[in-house]
């Protein structure tokens, strides 16, 4: 039985820049390490989730992992509130939220993310004023900020459960079904939450939408008085004023445990509380990994190490690196082609002078395309190379999205992956 090494490359997939001679950030970044996996193993493309979807995170990873996300999907939000130690219990409303910043009127929208440079330190203060001085008519709420602009919001109804049932107040993504999307274009404008289709009589999604709207208009009442903010405009900064909600549940996923499905025990390194929420709720162990430096070059290396030293204690080790898709989501292409070429210097540099093949199936991939143009995911399917064990090369020469075309592996959904590697593993 070989060792798995399941790497996630975070929004790794996009489209031709003219400004990079038509070619993707992954085609004109130097990856020798990768195209050297490449050029041993055989290639193909993914579907994250299904075709003609431009997937969230969430969903593209349960789809990964094996499971079926249609089946098994809940809402991004209680996935990170489970993840960063809140409870939700059936009935609760649970949402990933943004600090993000408007103009005074709180409808426009100025910045999604507060330009990226809120601190931990600034959303933990401001988090502190939200639950301190935000009250609502009929319920109650707690609020967590978790890295950067991101948090979580777990509101609960006074007298009745809450569905997860409701529209975004992030303009940024829309629903379909059950699952969130990322939508091409949209209105810089805070969206009031309503029912979705097919729950605009449903008592609990009418109280669930009621008490957002409440809790984000009266947010920002408390947020625009902040002294943290007036000191970030002071400072020519964007203000943390106003928050943006999305991907509602009402419930936390029953998932089969991961190694009941494949009777095989997986460890886990992530960065993001998705991932954790993810991982926790599958039954993986979560490997646990120094705190960033900062530092890219650093950083991967020691991920590369944590992940050899760890696997000798699992079957297969599930990666999960965000660097490619935040510099995706800004539009910079020459960042997203750095960063890409930072993890092939650092991390598979090291991981692969250290393994011998035979003794592994290492598998790189994505969970989406973050399209640099589009600033946004995209519906594109995603490069995948599998190599080690026993498997015979296709004769890839270099591993991108035009080459994976071509690869031996042809088109897979994301639920076929892990499985592929199971079986590679025990031949």
């Amino acid at each position: 039985m070989k060792k798995i090494l399941y790497v996630i490359l975070d929004g790794l997939g996009d489209l031709p820049i003219k400004e990079l001679d038509h070619k993707t950030p992954l085609e004109a970044a130097a990856t020798p390490n990768m195209d050297k996996l490449a050029l041993g193993g055989k290639t193909g493309l993914v579907y994250p989730v299904e075709k003609g979807m431009a997937p969230e995170s969430d969903i593209a990873v349960i789809s990964l992992l094996g499971y079926d996300a249609q089946k098994y999907y809940t809402g991004r939000g209680p996935l990170e509130a489970f993840a960063e130690g809140l409870v939700v219990n059936d009935g609760d409303l649970a949402l990933r939220v943004n600090f993000a910043t408007s103009k005074p009127d709180g409808k426009t929208i100025k910045d999604r993310r507060v330009g990226r440079d809120l601190t931990t330190e600034e959303a933990s203060a401001l988090s502190r004023e939200i639950n301190t001085k935000v009250a609502l008519s009929c319920g109650s709420f707690e609020f967590k900020n978790t890295i950067g602009h991101r948090g979580v919001l777990v509101i609960r109804g006074s007298a009745s459960k809450l569905s997860g049932g409701i529209t975004n107040t992030d303009p940024a993504y829309g629903k379909e079904g059950v699952f969130g999307v990322a939508l091409k274009k949209f209105d810089n404008f805070v969206r009031e939450a309503a029912p979705i289709e097919g729950y605009e009589d449903l008592p609990e999604a009418k109280e669930a939408a009621g008490l957002l709207n409440e809790f984000t208009v009266k947010s920002h009442a408390v947020l625009e008085e902040s002294l943290i903010n007036k000191k970030r405009a002071g400072a020519g900064k964007l203000p943390a004023n106003i928050i943006l909600a999305r991907d509602a549940g009402d419930r936390l996923p029953k998932f089969p445990r991961i190694n009941e499905l494949f009777s095989l025990k997986f460890g886990c390194f992530v960065q993001m509380p998705v991932e954790r929420g993810i991982a926790l709720l599958t039954g993986m162990e979560i490997i646990d990994v120094p705190s960033s430096t900062g530092h890219l070059d650093i950083d991967y290396a020691v991920w590369s190490k944590v992940a050899l030293d760890s696997v000798k204690d699992f079957d297969g080790i599930y990666i999960h690196i965000k660097g490619p898709d935040e510099p995706a989501h800004d539009g910079d292409f020459k960042k997203k082609k750095e960063i890409i070429e930072y993890i092939d210097k650092y991390f598979f540099a090291n991981l692969i002078s250290k393994v011998d093949l035979k003794d592994f199936i290492i598998c790189v991939t994505a969970d989406h395309s973050s399209v640099c143009k589009m600033k946004a995911h995209s519906a594109n399917p995603v490069p995948l190379l599998v190599c080690g064990g026993s498997i015979k090369p296709d004769k890839t020469k270099a591993f991108s999205e035009k080459t994976a075309k071509s690869g031996s592996l042809g088109e897979l959904k994301g639920s076929q992956v892990l499985s592929t590697l199971v079986d590679l593993a025990k031949q």
